[in-house]
This record gives structure tokens, sequence and C-alpha cells, in this order.
């Protein structure tokens, strides 16, 4: 991890988390889930994946001294569908809280697109850099994603037990998403920009 140079007074310096620290608090909270529900159920697991999901949330801020906003959004869901979950005892919800973030993210990367607001470059903007058309086609991208993920967990959800969404949703999810995320980078070469480049 990157530690902040000292700076003026008041002056609050970023710090950017070292990428296996990224990922073991964005994993965490999944394996928690997974861990829990095989332990005592899916009562029990969303229960255990709040606490983890908040958890994870604090140390990205004491880290770096911010949160993303994909974690953050993800998170305010997490909070909303187990507690539904929870009080109502009705699994549906903590079930349906993949199609709902993804369908969100969807929509939010699409819409914002349809409205010349690309929202992609303010997530990646400070990791990579590529031309206009290349922010355009990687955001129409990853927008049709998120949708077709919304309705692959739907889809899951309803057609298998809990436990094997619970499975999908900690063994499945992540590794369709990386394998995507890799087949996006001959279309990052081809438009990126080198540090410091005009468009």
């Amino acid at each position: 991890m990157i530690r902040p140079e000292a700076g003026d007074a008041g002056t609050r310096v970023l710090r950017r988390l070292h990428p296996v620290t990224k990922f073991a608090l964005e994993m965490g909270p999944l394996a928690v889930f997974f861990i829990a529900n095989a332990k005592g159920g899916i009562y029990a697991a969303t229960g255990a994946f709040m606490l983890a999901t908040l958890i994870a949330l604090a140390a990205m801020w004491y880290l770096a001294r911010k949160i993303a906003v994909m974690p953050l959004v993800s998170a305010g869901v997490v909070l909303v569908f187990g507690t539904l979950t929870l009080v109502l005892q009705d699994d549906h919800f903590i079930k349906m809280k993949p199609t709902m973030v993804n369908a969100l993210f969807g929509i939010a990367l699409l819409g914002g697109l349809a409205f010349n607001k690309p929202l992609l470059p303010y997530v990646l903007g400070d990791v990579f850099e590529l031309t206009d058309e290349g922010w355009r086609v990687l955001t129409i991208r990853w927008g049709v994603f998120f949708l077709v993920m919304a309705v692959v967990n739907e889809i899951v959800w309803r057609s298998v037990s809990t436990d094997a969404w619970v499975a999908f949703k900690t063994f499945g999810y992540l590794p369709l998403t990386f394998i995507f995320a890799m087949a996006q980078m001959p279309l990052m070469t081809r438009h990126g920009i080198a540090p410091g480049a005009e468009k």
C-alpha cells in the first residue's frame, strides 16, 4: 500500500489500497457469507454478511481514507435487503440483492451514457486513461454485463437450492466477472492513452 506523503496542515491525503488488500476486503464478506450459511443457515449468514460488509467498509476507509462508489452502493443494498430478510424472515430479499445491485449499476452506466454523462471514467479514471471512444465502448460492455448478471442471478436463485445459490454467489460470480474484465484488455490497449498525453 502506498503511504501518504506529508502535506499541509488540514490537508487530507488519500492513499491507494494495494490490489491484494482490496481483493481481500471485497471477498472477505462473501467468504463469511458462505461459511456462515454452511454452519447456521441463510439467516445467520445474512446477519454475518451484513456485519462483515460494515467491517470491510470501515477497513477501506481506515486504509485509504475513501470508499469507492461500487462497494458503497453494494453495501447499502446489502444492509437494506439483509434487514428485510431478517425482520421478515424471508430469504427472497437477500437472494434478490445481487439482482438489484447489478441492475442498478447496469442502468446507471447505460443511462449516463445515453445522457452523454459517462460514469465509468469516474470509477476507473484514476487507474486507466482511455480515449472517449474507448470509455464509450467499455461503458456499454460493462453496462450490458451487469444487466446480464442481474438476469443470471434471478434464474439461479429461482432454479436451485439456497445452498447452491450461495455457492454460485461466492464462487461463480467472481470468476465470471474476472473473465469478462480480462476480455476487455484488448479494447483498453487499443484505446489507451499514455500518462500525460492529450486525447
